[in-house]
């Protein structure tokens, strides 16, 4: 079993910049599939981006191509969400994901995932 707590969220001016993360505690963080998704008032959660088990693989959402990075580090047990150029439609809380697995593509369906965080809030501003 893993936890997992977000971090990095805040009020940010649209066209700015912030840097969520993800720490995982738990055996075998490398041998889970990360993903992050988001949740706006009144709106289903989203998908935003993953990585794979191994960091070969990654997936973004249309919306977020281009402006978003995602990355882990294996030794701190962390994934991140580098987020530039930050729009006012980026406002939600975002949610971190695991699911255990060794297929070395990414997951981008919310039930697909084991674990999830407590979600963290990103607020842009016009």
């Amino acid at each position: 079993q893993v936890q997992l707590v977000e971090s990095g969220g805040g009020l940010v001016q649209a066209g700015g910049s912030l840097r969520l993360s993800c720490a995982a505690s738990g055996r075998a963080f490398s041998s889970y599939a990360m993903g992050w998704f988001r949740q706006a008032p009144g709106k289903e959660r989203e998908f935003v981006s993953a990585i794979s088990w191994s960091g070969g693989s990654t997936s973004y959402a249309d919306s977020v191509k281009g402006r978003f990075t995602i990355s882990r580090d294996s030794a701190k047990n962390t994934v991140y969400l580098q987020m530039n150029s930050l729009r006012p439609e980026d406002t939600a809380v975002y949610y971190c994901a695991a699911k255990s697995t060794y297929y070395r593509g990414t997951y981008t369906r919310v039930r697909e995932y084991d674990y999830w965080g407590q979600g963290t809030q990103v607020t842009v501003s016009s």
